[in-house]
């Protein structure tokens, strides 16, 4: 006949939720260091982002300085600081615009349930 197993059921049950625990414990911080891991690499690609808007960001004050320059030789210092500056502005409000249709159209849309 077979040898009656040593541990009473309540004692294999008992050691059954233990290592379901266990297992669960592990799945959790496998979970949690892929997250951490896609979190230090989101870092590093919201830093290049920056870094990235940053250059535009001086690269087109180089062009309106340009454009200043530029235009100071044909209408003089004043005109052409006025000149730029309305361009800039409407450019600023061109853009400001369309960022506000833009949002209308998601207010509108609202978030799907």
């Amino acid at each position: 006949m077979d040898q009656l197993p040593s541990e009473s059921i309540g004692e294999l049950l008992s050691r059954l939720v233990e290592d379901a625990r266990e297992s669960i414990r592990a799945e959790v911080g496998l979970y949690r260091a892929q997250i951490l891991n896609w979190i230090a690499r989101a870092k590093i690609v919201a830093a290049f982002g920056v870094i990235t808007l940053m250059l535009v960001n001086a690269a087109i004050i180089a062009l309106i300085v340009g454009l200043l320059l530029i235009a100071q030789r044909n209408v003089g210092p004043i005109w052409a600081t006025v000149i730029v500056v309305v361009g800039t502005l409407i450019c600023a409000a061109l853009f400001g615009w369309l960022a506000l249709r833009q949002l209308r159209g998601l207010i509108a849309k609202r978030i799907p349930k």
